[in-house]
Order: structure tokens, then C-alpha cells, then sequence
């Protein structure tokens, strides 16, 4: 048992360590001396000329927090962001796999991981699909599915040339952003791509044109950004940015080249937009936000960094799993918000963990109500209706 004292003696054990015995609700200290003393009965504590200490008692049940005078506190209040998890390009991904199992039958071949999440991936691999980075592991004439995050143009010309049939996953807001680029370049523009390298969905845009393409990744690499054509200039984003970060960036463009051209609408797609809000509404409440997702997830660790930001202790998990109990020492209140590409199952188990440390009161924060959907490609939708009607028959 830890006993804390709110003035003198705060975060340090109260009595020099002697107030250990955990059978009693109540500890006193004296102000003088750091001696030891006890009051069987709230009404004993009242009487007595020493100072009342509160006190934490931990154990296998989890934390408990007594107040002045030994009533206890909910130990743990738990928010979740909505929106959170999942969303529509992220949806309409695993669909595509799905229905394709459906209708082609396994194996099926996934270039790169469809989302950015073990659990979904593992959750595929069990039906059938084949995940691979290279299109040279794919058999000639099989079908391929390209991820979320999308492809270069060259990876299109090798799966024509090996009679590939693909099923584009792309995520369309992905897809909006490789448009703007091929159409800026054939009007003469040099380009600018606003990512971080070695991301599947950046290295993808950068595939979209052979030249006149240029990365930056911060404020620093703009300022020595050295490119030709100032005057037909051009800059789209990778659509999993830090909002914030983003727009200090392209603040240093226009500063810097002040003929620049921007997207006609914001790149940052609405999903990672939606939930870096509600975590900023999380860390007004919280003592810790915890981010679900994998740590190769874009969107999952710009949540993370935007709460440490806030001045939130973040964490980044994959599963309940990955907590630390160490995190939760005396926290009050914890937010939970999941990544674009985390199911909702994953939330559901790190709140069943919480509630072993003990009583916790499960409250939602909704910052706003997401209802996208993105069509499926042409020759999975017949699959999909067949489907909503043979669960109709059943219902």
C-alpha cells in the first residue's frame, strides 16, 4: 500500500516507509516527526489533532483511491473517441479480399498488406489470402489485389506484362491524389509530395510520373528544396498526415515559393482528419491515451505523437497485450481511440482489460458521426449483393 500526502509528503511513501500494514482504510501521519498513527473509524480520524493522509490501495483487483476521510472514488473512468477504427477506404479493403475469396476461391494473392494492421492481416491469411511485396511471387495469370495505400504505375505495367488479374483496393481519397498529380504534370507543373519516404501509399504517388517529383517530410527539408520551375509548382499530401504537421509545412511552401498551388480541396483524408480531432478532445479528459494499432500504421502513430503534443502521456499498441501496467499507476481517467486500420474487436479487449484493475466507468466522446462508403469495383459487387440477400432470407 502507497500512502501519499497532498502537501508534504507527495510522491514520496509517507512515514519514511513505516505505513506499510494493509488491513486498515485509514493512515495518519503526524506533521511533525513522520511518525505513524491510526484511526479505526472515519469519526476517530475527525477527532484526531494529526493530519489525514489519503491513501492508494493496490492489489490483484486493481487501484482503489480513498478520499480525505476513506470514501472511495471510481477507480477508472475510460473514454472512447468516436469516431475511431476502421474506416471507409479501410472497410471497403477488406471487403474487396473477402468477396474475391468468395468468388475466385483461395489462394488470392495481396501485394503488401491490404491495411496497415496484424490482426486484420492474420485474420485474411486464415482465409486464403496470400500476402507478398513483389509481384514476381505472384503466379503468372493468378489474381492480385493491390493494398489500400495504392501502387506506382510501374507495378501496373508488370502485372500487364505477367497477365495479372488485379482488383484495385485503392483507397479512392489515394486514388484522388494520384489524379491531381498526372494532371498538374501533363500541364507542365513540377511537384512537390508532402510524406514520409518508404511509405507504401507515398512511394505509390511518387510512381505516378517519371520526374519533376519532389519529397518533403518538414519544414527543414522545404527550406532546402531546390527545384526549376517555381512559377508552375504544384503540392498534393500523403492523405494519413498530422493535420497540424501538415499545415506548418505547407505554411513554409508558400512562404517559400509564393506562386504554389495547392490541392482544390485538402489532401488529408477525412478519417485521419475525424480522429485527430476527437484525440484532441480525449487529452482535455485524460491522464493517458492509449492508440490501437500497428506500429507500421501512419495514421496510428501521428494519433500517438498529436496526444504526447497535447501533453498526454500515448502509447501505441497492437493489442491489450502490449500494456504496461506501469502506465496506469495512479490514473484517474484513460482514452482509447484506434487507428484507421484497427477492428473494433481490438477496443473491446483493451476495455475488458481495463475493468480487471477494477470498477471503470465506460463513457463514449463523440466529436462527429462518420457515414462514407466507397463502391466496391464492379466485379465484386453481384458477390455482395448475393450476400446481403442470403443474410436477409436468414434474418
Amino acid at each position: 500500500m502507497l500512502v501519499f500526502d497532498d502537501e508534504d509528503f507527495l510522491g514520496e511513501r509517507a512515514c519514511h516507509g513505516r505505513c506499510r500494514e494493509p488491513t486498515r482504510a485509514y493512515e495518519l501521519c503526524q506533521a511533525r516527526g513522520g511518525t505513524s498513527a491510526r484511526a479505526n473509524s472515519v469519526d476517530e480520524a475527525r477527532r484526531s489533532d494529526v493530519r489525514w493522509i489519503p491513501v492508494i490501495h493496490e492489489s490483484a483487483a486493481g487501484t482503489e483511491r480513498a478520499t480525505e476521510f476513506g470514501e472511495k472514488e471510481t477507480a477508472m473512468k475510460i473514454y472512447l473517441a468516436n469516431p475511431r477504427g476502421f474506416c471507409a477506404g479501410v472497410d471497403r479493403a477488406i471487403d474487396i479480399v473477402d468477396l474475391s475469396l468468395k468468388k475466385y476461391g483461395a489462394p488470392i494473392y495481396v501485394r503488401h498488406e491490404i491495411v496497415h494492421s496484424r490482426h486484420v492481416v492474420n485474420s485474411l491469411r486464415t482465409k486464403g489470402a496470400v500476402f507478398v511485396e513483389e509481384l514476381g511471387e505472384v503466379p503468372e495469370g493468378s489474381v492480385v489485389i493491390f493494398s489500400a495505400h495504392g501502387v506506382a504505375k510501374s507495378v501496373w505495367d508488370e502485372a500487364n506484362r505477367r497477365r495479372l488479374h488485379v482488383i484495385d483496393a485503392t483507397c479512392p481519397l489515394v486514388i484522388k491524389v494520384h489524379n491531381e498529380v498526372n494532371r498538374d504534370y501533363t500541364q507542365g507543373y513540377d511537384l512537390i509530395l508532402i510524406g514520409h519516404a518508404g511509405h507504401p501509399e507515398v512511394i505509390g504517388t511518387l510512381g505516378q510520373i517519371p520526374d519533376k517529383f519532389h519529397l518533403v517530410s518538414s519544414v527543414a527539408d522545404v527550406e532546402k528544396l531546390h527545384v526549376d520551375n517555381i512559377h508552375d509548382l504544384s503540392y498534393v499530401t500523403q492523405t494519413t498526415l498530422s493535420v497540424d504537421e501538415c499545415r506548418d509545412i505547407v505554411g513554409a511552401l508558400h512562404q517559400r515559393f509564393p506562386h504554389i498551388k495547392g490541392p482544390h480541396q485538402e489532401d488529408i483524408c477525412y478519417a485521419t482528419q475525424n480522429r485527430q480531432n476527437a484525440v484532441k478532445e480525449l487529452s482535455k479528459l485524460v491522464d493517458v491515451i492509449l492508440v490501437i494499432g500497428s506500429p507500421n500504421s501512419s495514421n496510428s502513430n501521428r494519433l500517438r505523437e498529436l496526444g504526447e503534443q497535447c501533453g498526454i502521456a500515448s502509447y501505441l499498441i497492437d493489442a491489450a497485450s502490449d500494456i504496461n501496467p506501469a502506465w496506469l499507476a495512479n490514473v484517474q481517467a484513460v482514452g482509447i481511440t484506434a487507428g484507421a486500420s484497427a477492428p473494433e474487436v481490438l477496443v473491446e479487449e483493451v476495455v475488458t482489460y481495463l475493468k480487471t484493475f477494477g470498477n471503470a466507468e465506460v463513457r463514449d466522446l463523440t466529436v462527429i458521426e462518420e457515414d462514407v462508403e466507397f463502391l466496391l469495383p464492379k466485379e465484386l459487387i453481384s458477390i455482395e449483393s448475393s450476400n446481403k440477400s442470403a443474410g436477409a432470407q436468414v434474418g
